[in-house]
């Protein structure tokens, strides 16, 4: 339903849709063309993306800084989240992109087990996990790989992102 308002004598109809030809007035017979209604959705849609745009960029910002500095540098084998993506598909729903590296610390040559992207609140409370492959099976000693998952649907309320390797299995002469 849109409003329309004669020029002359300010008289104003309700139509439903926008005419294809010029109208006129049944109170003065003022004849006009009526334009189209300005789209009022897309500076919405705008500034909803950008309003999504500025909150993943703050909302990475957060998860790397605080994963990095709480990681701990115990094992052979570390996953390390470097940067979190935005992706918006076809449907228009938005993904998380997690991409980062697995890093052989030792000395030896290490098969890769699976990665756990895991997320959490901010008091650390798990929300969701999601397991997958990486790309390699083995890493030589101080060799690393680079990995990216696609997050499905997120719950809300996750404030980290972090990931985790999967059923590490270190030699028994190598364990302290």
């Amino acid at each position: 339903m849109m409003k329309i308002r004669c020029d002359f004598c300010k008289t104003e109809y309700n139509l439903d849709k926008v005419p294809s030809t010029a109208v006129k007035c049944a109170v003065c017979g003022h004849v006009w063309n009526v334009a189209m209604p300005a789209r009022k959705n897309s500076l919405l849609m705008f500034f909803a993306s950008l309003c999504a745009l500025l909150s993943a960029v703050v909302f990475t910002i957060a998860v790397i800084v605080q994963h990095q500095a709480k990681q701990a540098n115990s094992g052979p084998l570390i996953a390390t989240v470097s940067e979190i993506e935005n992706s918006t598909d076809e449907d228009g729903a938005t993904h998380l992109i997690v991409k980062g590296t697995v890093k052989n610390v030792s000395e030896d040559i290490y098969g890769v087990p699976d990665l756990l992207i895991v997320s959490m609140d901010d008091h650390g409370k798990v929300l969701a996990q999601q397991k997958f492959m990486p790309s390699a099976t083995l890493l030589d000693a101080g060799a690393s790989v680079s990995f990216s998952h696609t997050l499905a649907v997120q719950p809300n309320g996750v404030k980290r992102i972090a990931a985790k390797l999967v059923n590490l299995e270190i030699p028994q002469d190598e364990k302290k």
